[in-house]
């Protein structure tokens, strides 16, 4: 932009160039906090490095602060945490109950819970901390619940598996994340595992271990997600065996 000159004639001078010895001086432009804006900044720590990698000075070092102006928005580094769970967990939809396909439902909700938490890292190791009570967090509970209690299931089991369920989700994922930080080579982390039981398995005398070499093809056979879903399936089966009639 061009600006007017003192002499009043109206003439327009340019801008002109910053002096060198004020070039570099400028600072990067504070954003005001906010508690999402602290969960996001969060995010991309735990996206970038990992849940270890996570802390307030790190957050703070992320948003061009200090850590004890996060503390205004977040007591501790754990409800930040919790904050960051429930942020992601916000991305899980939930369908209308349908009592015919109740099964089907439950299943893909669960899938979709593990694909969040999987998509972060090993978040799934916070969520093994964490008594789920954000609101998007009470959201899922609340429509897996209407979905289980509109195909009959019985309330006991309906308030039981909630917790289950979670903890077989949230332990697949940081499973996968253990095995993938151990991957060097990009190697699928799951196959790799396998590879190795199959392994140890067909290093064993056939005369001590008869059911173990006998069963060796069916253990290290199928993908983590054929896995998760037989799983599931199990879930699912004995939810179903508690309908009221």
């Amino acid at each position: 932009m061009a600006r007017t000159s003192g002499t009043g004639s109206g003439a327009k001078v340019p801008d002109l160039p910053t002096p060198p010895w004020r070039r570099g001086r400028t600072r990067p432009v504070r954003q005001p906090l906010s508690q999402s804006s602290i969960v996001a900044a969060a995010l991309r720590v735990l996206d970038a490095g990992g849940l270890d990698s996570v802390s307030m000075r790190r957050v703070a070092d992320e948003l061009n602060t200090g850590p004890a102006s996060l503390y205004v928005h977040v007591s501790s580094k754990e409800e930040l945490l919790e904050l960051v769970l429930d942020h992601v967990l916000g991305a899980v939809t939930m369908p209308e109950p349908d009592p015919e396909n109740w099964r089907d439902q439950v299943k893909d909700v669960a899938l979709r819970f593990r694909a969040v938490l999987a998509s972060h890292h090993d978040l799934g190791r916070a969520s093994l901390a964490a008594i789920p009570t954000g609101p998007n967090a009470l959201l899922i509970s609340e429509g897996l619940l209407a979905i289980m209690r509109s195909g009959g299931v019985s309330e006991q089991a309906c308030a039981w598996v909630l917790d289950v369920l979670q903890l077989y989700i949230s332990a697949d994922v940081y499973e996968t994340a253990l095995y993938l930080s151990r991957a060097e080579h990009g190697e699928d982390p799951s196959a790799m595992a396998q590879q190795y039981l199959g392994e140890v398995i067909s290093a064993l005398p056939q005369d001590r271990f008869p059911t173990l070499t006998a069963l060796m093809p069916h253990m290290v056979a199928g993908n983590r997600e054929a896995r998760f879903e037989f799983g599931l399936d199990i879930f699912v089966q004995g939810l179903a065996a508690t309908q009221q009639p």
